[in-house]
């Protein structure tokens, strides 16, 4: 009745499951509208089926506890876990509490609980239901949504029963399938009123019934339950002005309150303890004093049942009886909890109960609560650590305790990302006594929270307040935030609103004295000072002491280092240092895969793919791009733009490249962020270079150099070079090429020498020309960056066919084209073959190659299988189940015309 698509929906999800072509589905609605009966639809099909069925339940008390939701989940199957790698092992273990252990990334989590699933989805298919994910704790809400994100061809399903609600829409699971729920239509209703309903019903009073259920089936249930016969026989109430999920709490409300005292204040503990134990809640009634049998008149009126858990008939029943309990019998229950929980056991879930319990401060409760704070982030629960400490923070009595831990709790509050809470407690924290070093480190944690939520702006202004009252406090701790500081300018570039990079760099010449030996946080920060007081080249010793400094220890970074990793690739890149920026940046990539660390992989792959399309890689810089955006996805975290914009202005795409350059911009302006639109702007200066709009280029080049952002000016100064030589500005080519001779000299690196000396040919007429392409070919062929190699090819060849010289024209010009074309750098490949016709010799097509019929995520899995991986190690590297990856071989086989992995070997991939 009314329902009988979505249980078909249902069962046809369930069919493309067991085939490996299904993965998850949310079933949303209102509260009553039928998801608990559609999940419940679900599981007996999927029984009957042939599933497996495991099963969750959100809690609204529950959301403080990290990863309960999803231990509750997972518990039957962690026999399974010996088949996991050792760190998801591990992570799962520490994030449950069954053993110690440094706290896993939350999305580490997430890839062993995903190969956990799917190693028992190996035996038997494999059902998760998830009723109530609305009141999931965050960690396990994040984790499980990765999870439905990630499944692939697994015999693996996922359902979500969420109710709407705004704590629903700002769960993770924004973009999953969606099985809406709607109201039932009036015939539909009147048929679920008939079965519920056994005794005579007015015809008036059956249309008020329905005319207040609005359609929801559980009210049609419920409000009937609530009138005696004989106004069912002619005398409803007239609808009330609440919605219908208020009104199904107030039904049930009335129900329980006319229930015996004892059995209400049984109903009034199962209510407070959403774990469903029984032998707790008998317990707990022991405690006051309530026999068993109190509980049969609520059995009766189908509000709960007690058999090998604690059940109310619906979550509604379970927030009614709450809601309508007086404060006192609140803390009474909460109390009879705390005293029955084994504080061994459970400690977190006994100084929860026990703070309910409380009325106003209590420093014992407190203190128990800032202890299960640290066995939470222990476990990675930054969420719920922090949920502890802020609750601890308004129990605590005395003001200077309540002031540290306000901060502690503001502190945690920053790492979950729950940036408004967090200054809201340092707003607390800020009113108590608080000593010279605890306060300096408040302020520094408010310019860090405003570092955070706008990316730019004013930043750095804030971040060398905190620097300099640090200073004489904890010298270390005020040089990071010196360095924190420039670094913000450095992202604010041109943006900076007060004090920008020469200001900053100015006060961190006030830093208190390095180390010794000095560690890389302290070389970075006296460099960068120098580059932007003194010069580019009066910091270039230091600067490149440091990045030795970090290269020399690449295989054990610090954990202090790691942070620094972007700043330091982006020294590398102002320094033309290819072999650093190319290290460093692989070296974030391999630490966040061997951390499992989702959250810092996406920006590593991003600058690994940005990198890869300067080496003349597209094609695996595609494969990283495209990575970086699957990755994103299942997190729900944003996409990152700059490699999209470079592959999109290096295959020389301008429509495209116009668009991501157009919200690139916007964006990073709105932010704040002037570096961003720094790179933007040298990158569309490429673009324009290969089309031949070298009055574009030249102006989009010009910004860059003009700001002398740290990294980007050295990506357009060659650019700049090259779009005023050939727009006909021989001054403005002078100008760049004096400052790009002056630099590449102190950096000495092979790629500077050898774009000098290409942008001293661009600008140079006669023999002495020629020299100088000569020099830049020898220089950029020890390189990485290839694609300055083939363009040097191009151009040299440019200039020998104005020359006359038509047959040496053409051996360059044919290396330029086959180099670029092979790279896919589009625009600069056709400026090739023009040059080249206009030799009279017509460019040969690009040679096809079988792996140009795969998807760019089958590419990347034939290349990794064809370094010899296992479909497991593949997996773990790619977060994929081995199941998945065997799929995308056989995909890989068909399309290649192949039949084992040793064929996959022989074949050469772009």
């Amino acid at each position: 009745m009314g329902r009988r698509s979505e249980r078909e929906a249902v069962e046809k999800f369930l069919s493309l499951a067991r085939s490996g072509r299904s993965g998850a589905v949310v079933v949303r609605g209102e509260a009553g509208i039928g998801k608990t009966a559609v999940l419940e639809h679900a599981r007996q099909t999927a029984l009957a089926s042939g599933f497996r069925v495991e099963l969750s339940v959100g809690a609204e008390s529950e959301t403080q506890f990290a990863f309960a939701g999803l231990h509750q989940l997972c518990a039957p199957l962690l026999d399974r876990t010996g088949a996991l790698p050792e760190p998801q092992r591990a992570a799962l273990g520490v994030a449950f509490g069954l053993h110690g252990g440094a706290a896993p990334d939350r999305f580490l989590v997430g890839l062993a609980t995903l190969h956990l699933l799917a190693e028992v989805a190996e035996e038997e298919p494999l059902l998760c239901l998830v009723d109530d994910a609305q009141w999931l704790d965050e960690a396990s809400a994040q984790v499980l949504a990765f999870v439905a994100r990630r499944v692939g061809a697994e015999q693996l399903a996922l359902v979500f029963g969420l109710r709407d609600s705004d704590d629903g829409d700002r769960l993770p699971f924004a973009g999953l399938p969606e099985l809406r729920l709607e109201r039932l239509s009036e015939p539909d209703a009147r048929a679920l009123l008939s079965t519920a309903v056994h005794t005579p019903l007015d015809e008036r009073v059956r249309d008020r019934i329905i005319a207040e259920a609005d359609g929801n089936p559980l009210a049609l249930l419920e409000l009937p339950r609530n009138a005696r016969p004989t106004h069912l026989a002619g005398g409803f109430e007239l609808p009330g002005t609440l919605s219908v999920p208020r009104r199904l709490e107030e039904s049930f409300r009335r129900r329980s309150a006319t229930l015996p005292p004892p059995t209400q204040l049984l109903l009034l503990v199962a209510a407070s303890e959403p774990t469903g134990d029984v032998a707790l809640l008998w317990r707990a009634a022991a405690h006051l004093e309530l026999a068993r049998e109190v509980a049969a008149p609520a059995e009766v009126a189908g509000l709960l049942e007690i058999d090998s858990r604690v059940r109310f008939r619906h979550p509604l029943v379970r927030s009614a009886v709450y809601q309508a309990a007086t404060p006192p019998d609140r803390r009474r229950a909460h109390g009879a909890l705390a005293a029955a929980t084994d504080p061994q056991a459970d400690p977190d879930r006994r100084a929860w109960h026990r703070a309910q319990a409380v009325l106003g401060t209590d420093e014992h409760a407190a203190a128990d609560l800032a202890r299960s704070a640290g066995r939470a982030r222990s476990r990675g629960g930054l969420a719920a650590a922090a949920a502890f400490l802020q609750h601890a923070t308004e129990m605590t009595p005395e003001p200077a305790t309540r002031a540290r831990r306000a901060l502690e709790a503001a502190h945690a509050k920053h790492d979950a990302g729950a940036f408004d809470t967090a200054l809201e407690l340092l707003a607390v924290a800020a009113t108590g006594p608080l000593e010279a070093l605890p306060r300096a480190r408040l302020e520094l944690l408010r310019a860090q929270i405003a570092f955070h939520l706008t990316r730019g702006s004013d930043m750095p202004g804030m971040l060398l307040d905190a620097a300099k009252t640090l200073a004489p406090l904890d010298p270390p701790l005020a040089r990071e935030t010196y360095l924190h500081a420039l670094d913000a300018a450095v992202h604010a570039g041109h943006l900076a609103r007060g004090c920008g990079l020469p200001e900053a760099a100015e006060a961190a010449i006030d830093a208190p004295p390095s180390p010794t030996p000095p560690r890389p946080v302290d070389l970075l920060l006296d460099g960068l000072a120098t580059r932007f007081t003194q010069g580019f080249e009066a910091s270039v010793p230091t600067l490149q002491r440091s990045l030795e400094t970090l290269l020399d220890h690449e295989s054990r970074v610090e954990d202090d280092d790691r942070r620094w990793l972007w700043l330091a690739s982006h020294v590398a890149a102002m320094l033309w240092d290819d072999e650093a920026l190319y290290t460093l940046a692989t070296s974030a990539v391999r630490l966040a895969r061997d951390a499992g660390s989702l959250s810092t992989l996406p920006a590593a792959l991003n600058a690994v793919a940005s990198i890869l399309v300067i080496t003349g890689e597209l094609t695996r810089a595609t494969e990283l791009a495209a990575e970086e955006a699957a990755i994103t996805q299942a997190t729900g975290a944003p996409p990152l733009p700059n490699a999209r914009l470079m592959l999109a202005a290096w295959r020389g795409q301008q429509p495209e490249t116009l668009e991501l350059y157009a919200t690139m911009v916007k964006e990073a302006t709105e932010r704040g962020e002037g570096s961003t639109v720094s790179l933007a702007q040298a990158t569309l200066a490429a673009l324009h270079n290969g089309l031949g709009n070298y009055d574009d280029a030249l102006a989009a080049a010009t910004p860059p150099c003009e700001h002398d952002d740290l990294a980007y000016s050295s990506l357009a100064l060659p650019e700049l070079v090259e779009a005023a030589a050939r727009a006909g500005e021989p001054e403005r080519a002078a100008a760049a090429l004096e400052q790009l001779t002056s630099r590449a000299s102190a950096s000495g690196t092979d790629f500077a020498l050898g774009l000098a000396a290409r942008s001293r040919a661009l600008t140079t007429t006669g023999p002495a020309a020629e020299e100088h392409y000569r020099e830049a070919i020898v220089r950029l062929t020890n390189c990485r960056w290839a694609v300055y190699l083939a363009r040097t090819h191009l151009v040299y060849g440019e200039w020998l066919r104005r020359e006359g010289r038509r047959q040496d024209a053409r051996e360059q010009l044919r290396t330029a084209h086959r180099l670029l074309s092979n790279m896919g750098i589009e625009a600069f490949a056709a400026r090739a073959a023009r040059e080249l016709r206009a030799t009279g010799e017509h460019p040969r097509a690009r040679t096809t190659h079988p792996t140009d019929e795969l998807t760019t995520q089958e590419l990347q899995v034939a290349r990794l299988v064809a370094t010899g991986a296992t479909s497991r190690e593949v997996g773990a590297q790619l977060f994929l189940s081995p199941r998945t990856i065997e799929a995308h071989l056989r995909n890989i086989f068909r399309k290649l015309g192949i039949t084992s992995r040793r064929e996959l070997k022989a074949l050469q991939f772009a």
